[in-house]
């Protein structure tokens, strides 16, 4: 089997597509919200994000866009690991301390919750909803992020709840009928 490969082209009409015009359409969508940790003892940082998603469960693979200025990539880069966590709905301050709120970085960012590391050396929340411990498997960098794509280690099951949802520059939850 053979794929086909289709490239995209500027648009027809020559208009440019504004940063800020396609950051206020993607706040439509709402995500799960996620840490993702690299790095160990004093040299390690973590972001929250909502780009965490599975590639590939067989075999077991993820796949995270992580902006080439955080100061998680180059962690990423060097320990060729991450720990995606995923996060219930009572974990916001967490999620707010990876976002860089309150001007946290690098390590001050674990501060809240109880870190446990797992098989390649990243750390886990323990009582997220789930960890995904990885290897970086590939990269692939394009414009400002680099899409990481790793192979999965281990997974800790963590806690059951209600997952974080981020929608329209706010947190909030899911919602069952």
């Amino acid at each position: 089997m053979t794929a086909t490969v289709t490239y995209l082209r500027e648009p027809a009409s020559g208009t440019v597509i504004a940063p800020e015009d396609l950051r206020r359409s993607m706040r439509n969508l709402a995500g799960g919200v996620c840490v993702v940790t690299a790095g160990s003892g004093a040299d390690r940082s973590g972001a929250t994000v909502t780009s965490a998603t599975a590639l590939s469960v067989d075999p077991p693979t993820m796949i995270v866009n992580i902006n080439r200025t955080s100061s998680l990539w180059p962690l990423i880069a060097r320990h060729n690991h991450f720990c995606i966590n995923i996060l219930s709905a009572g974990q916001r301050a967490i999620a707010d301390n990876f976002a860089g709120k309150d001007g946290l970085k690098g390590a001050e960012r674990y501060r809240d919750g109880e870190w446990i590391t797992l098989e390649s050396g990243a750390l886990a929340l323990k009582d997220a909803i789930s960890a995904i411990d990885c290897a970086v498997e590939d990269v692939i960098e394009r414009h400002t992020h680099a899409i990481v794509i790793g192979r999965v280690l281990a997974i800790e099951p963590g806690s059951s709840g209600e997952p974080l949802i981020y929608h329209d520059g706010a947190y909030g939850t899911f919602e069952t009928r």
